[in-house]
């Protein structure tokens, strides 16, 4: 009887698997399903994609994209940039660069994922873009030249879009705080991109130094080889030849709001970070990265006053190298703070602590936070601490890990935009830190003055003529 009851069993299940079989059949003659579609490992619900459009598609807009790509839930629809192309093999990024080379990696990259009817726009004026794709996208990657991050990133926030912008956050520090917020009242999920940020060596630096690890820190010491010169070389005034616009190149659209003048390789497409109008120097270049741990770990707010000394500065170019002092108030029970900041190759004073044959780390970035009870050296973009001598870092009982860990710089950014809990540079943080790094960089134009800074109404009430560069006039058109 069992076995009788058992072979009906059997029987059914052949014809219902048939069935399946048959209905399976049917259906795929006439339907082609994208592989998208089957699910399996790694498998991303259209709904649960966001949609991502890239403005500025240079060296770092390329690097951004292939950083999100690796993200299932990151889908590019759009890429926008005033130069269809340009070949960066003369700098660090290497490669071609630009709108039509940045949409051949996404569309190379859908074809991979089996993704082939997805389609990614291409964009010469974000402003088209944003009014084509207003419906279409959830978040925008902003890695335009530093003078055109705040009128990007504006548009984004009034559309309500989730915005991830390049260091230093905006080119003047008027923009930074009406950027920061707009975006705050819009309630977007945003990101800056100091990388550095997202790692473990910031949060144990400020786990150390609340447990108490070199006792209240007093001093501070942050560092880059990189140098205005690796952008102007040791010019100071603006190039008098006129050469013709590289075709695929809008110059106009390149220039954005800064005041109108002809086309120059000086400028473009990657050595516009050391001319004032477009970038902010080495220091609005790197600080972002590597004074992030004493912002961070200091809780550092405003300073009371900045000065700097330059080497070759102009009214037109950033310095070859430059030494910047900036002064910072007690906060709470902690002490006053003295920060200095050193770049083309200027170093600070080697710590006795150092052992014999020890370089200061970071390959010329760096950061050293000086205590009452000792120093804690890192490397660039918040790298690895380490109390020194090496001896005192052995002994050292590390406190427990407090302060919550994040997985990715994009991956932070990613889940705050689909709702999670803010990122970790969000701008209500990376905002306030670039304002202070960018009073650098106007210490710097007006250098051998000690600035009096009054942060809550972004003045600097013992020099008028600052003024001009915290309120940048905008032109061709375009308002702040």
């Amino acid at each position: 009887m069992e076995s009788k009851k058992k072979a009906n069993r059997q029987k059914k299940q052949d014809v219902n698997r048939r069935n399946f079989i048959k209905a399976s059949a049917a259906v795929f003659t006439f339907t082609f399903l994208p592989r998208y579609m089957f699910g399996g490992r790694g498998y991303v619900a259209p709904s649960e994609k966001i949609n991502i459009a890239i403005v500025g598609a240079g060296g770092q807009g390329r690097t951004n994209t292939k950083g999100l790509l690796q993200h299932k839930d990151a889908q590019i629809v759009a890429v926008c940039d005033v130069n269809e192309s340009a070949d960066y093999n003369r700098f660090y990024y290497k490669g071609m660069a630009g709108r039509k080379p940045v949409c051949d990696i996404v569309r190379k990259h859908n074809d991979a994922q089996g993704w082939g009817n997805l389609k990614v726009a291409e964009y010469l004026d974000f402003r088209d873009m944003f009014e084509k794709e207003k419906n279409n996208l959830d978040a925008v990657l902003i890695a335009t030249p530093d003078h055109n991050h705040y009128i990007v990133a504006i548009t984004a926030v009034q559309l309500k879009k989730h915005i991830y912008c390049e260091k230093p956050l905006c080119h003047s520090i008027y923009e930074i705080r009406k950027l920061t917020e707009a975006a705050r009242q819009a309630n977007v999920a945003t990101q800056m991109g100091n990388q550095g940020h997202s790692g473990e060596g910031i949060r144990l630096t400020r786990e150390w130094i609340q447990d108490g690890a070199i006792g209240d820190v007093y001093e501070v010491h942050g560092w880059s080889g990189a140098s205005g010169g690796d952008w102007h070389g040791w010019t100071t005034k603006q190039p008098t030849e006129t050469p013709s616009v590289p075709q695929g190149l809008n110059w106009d659209l390149w220039l954005g709001a800064v005041k109108k003048r002809p086309y120059h390789s000086a400028y473009h497409p990657y050595n516009w970070r050391g001319w004032w109008d477009f970038g902010t120097g080495a220091i609005g270049d790197m600080a972002c990265h590597n004074l992030d741990p004493a912002f961070y770990a200091l809780d550092l707010g405003q300073p009371t006053s900045v000065q700097a000394s330059c080497s070759h500065v102009s009214n037109e170019v950033s310095p070859i190298a430059s030494l910047t002092q900036f002064s910072f108030p007690a906060r709470g029970k902690m002490p006053p703070v003295k920060m200095y900041w050193y770049d083309g190759g200027i170093m600070p004073p080697r710590p006795e602590e150092l052992e014999p044959g020890r370089d200061l780390d970071g390959r010329g970035n760096g950061i050293l936070l000086v205590g009452t009870k000792g120093k804690i050296m890192a490397a660039g973009w918040a790298g690895s601490p380490r109390i020194i001598p090496e001896s005192k870092m052995r002994a050292y009982k590390r406190p427990p890990k407090t302060i919550a860990r994040v997985p990715g710089h994009h991956r932070d950014w990613l889940n705050a935009c689909k709702g999670g809990k803010s990122s970790s540079a969000h701008f209500d943080y990376a905002g306030p830190m670039t304002e202070v790094i960018l009073l650098g960089a106007l210490a710097q134009r007006l250098q051998n003055k000690k600035l009096n800074w009054d942060g809550k109404n972004m003045k600097v009430t013992n020099a008028p003529e600052a003024d001009k560069y915290i309120h940048p006039q905008f032109h061709n058109g375009w308002t702040l």
